[in-house]
């Protein structure tokens, strides 16, 4: 009966091919034309003239690129600390005995995270208002008038500024992330701990924090993904200035691309975002790793891997007798 019902190996084949296509065709398909079309001096229309290797020599040494390169990078290390990190510290006070309606602080602890970057960058556009913005007008309430400013045009200020709402925006997301791993804690080793007479802290650094390390590792790497590709909210907020103090590398290639109708070079730079996200993200994976297992850890892994080596050594010596002997 399970062999009459049982589907054809080419029908599972074909049904496994489609998302497997759809990807491909989202993913990798645009990133092989904008590899393709980084070769061209293109400015739009049928004429494309190659030119080789100029446009990644013009992107090394291309000093707005790499400023918003270290825009990104700033963003990253910022949201890091302020979206894991509040969001890591919520979670504990949520799960605190002292908390009740939990299901109420997810709700809406989430909820910023469900709303469009637009959206968000035109509220926060408001709030830093010089004329009608909540933080001017906050500041003029108190009696700090002399320290009312165009938020937004202070170059010194500006970074910091635009990565407020990234910072609000997500920490609901990783939460929630969060919230599931140390949910599934087991409780014992929580009341075993407070027996021995750990604190809050105590149990917050030596319990919670490694038996969620590899949960925090991943919200370690979405964070980055989504930072080193930061667009939309800072469009809407600065478009990049003053000058160049906000421009970030997503938007320097989109201006590149549409505003100056440079689309070789633009093609040229999302290869360059590409490339350089991929060396962060995974630097940022070993650097994670490092950090998060201890000495013992990592002792641990070294005899493992002497111990492996030293077995493949034994059957590769194993096989040399044995087929001497024949």
């Amino acid at each position: 009966m399970l062999n009459a019902i049982r589907p054809k190996k080419r029908t599972v084949i074909a049904y496994l091919a489609i998302p497997v296509l759809l990807y491909i065709f989202t993913v990798f398909v645009p990133l092989l034309a904008a590899l393709y079309y980084s070769f061209f001096n293109w400015k739009g229309g049928p004429k494309k003239e190659f030119n080789g290797l100029e446009n990644y020599m013009a992107l090394l040494s291309d000093s707005t690129f790499w400023a918003s390169f270290s825009h990104n990078i700033y963003l990253v290390v910022i949201c890091i600390l302020g979206q894991i990190g509040i969001a890591f510290i919520l979670v504990l006070l949520i799960n605190s005995k002292l908390s009740r309606a939990k299901a109420i602080h997810r709700t809406f602890g989430f909820f910023p995270s469900t709303i469009s970057a637009v959206c968000i960058g035109f509220i926060w556009m408001m709030i830093y208002d010089y004329n009608k913005g909540l933080l001017n007008w906050f500041l003029d309430t108190i009696g700090q008038h002399e320290k009312t400013q165009v938020w937004l045009n202070n170059p010194d200020l500006v970074m910091f500024l635009v990565s407020i709402p990234l910072i609000w925006q997500y920490i609901g997301y990783y939460m929630v992330i969060l919230l599931s791993a140390v949910g599934s804690i087991d409780t014992e080793i929580l009341e075993s701990a407070e027996i021995d007479g750990a604190n809050e802290i105590q149990k917050a650094r030596f319990i919670t924090l490694p038996l969620v390390k590899n949960t925090l590792l991943v919200c370690i790497t979405l964070c980055i993904a989504g930072n080193m590709k930061a667009f939309d909210n800072i469009l809407v907020m600065t478009k990049g200035g003053p000058g160049y103090s906000s421009m970030v590398m997503a938007l320097y290639g989109y201006k590149v691309s549409f505003e100056q109708s440079n689309l070789g070079y633009g093609a040229c730079i999302s290869v360059g975002i590409f490339v350089l996200s991929l060396a962060v993200i995974g630097g940022s994976q070993l650097l994670m790793n490092y950090i998060m297992n201890d000495k013992y850890d990592r002792e641990e892994a070294k005899l493992q891997k002497r111990i492996e080596k030293e077995r493949v050594k034994k059957m590769k010596e194993r096989a040399r007798l044995e087929g001497g002997k024949r």
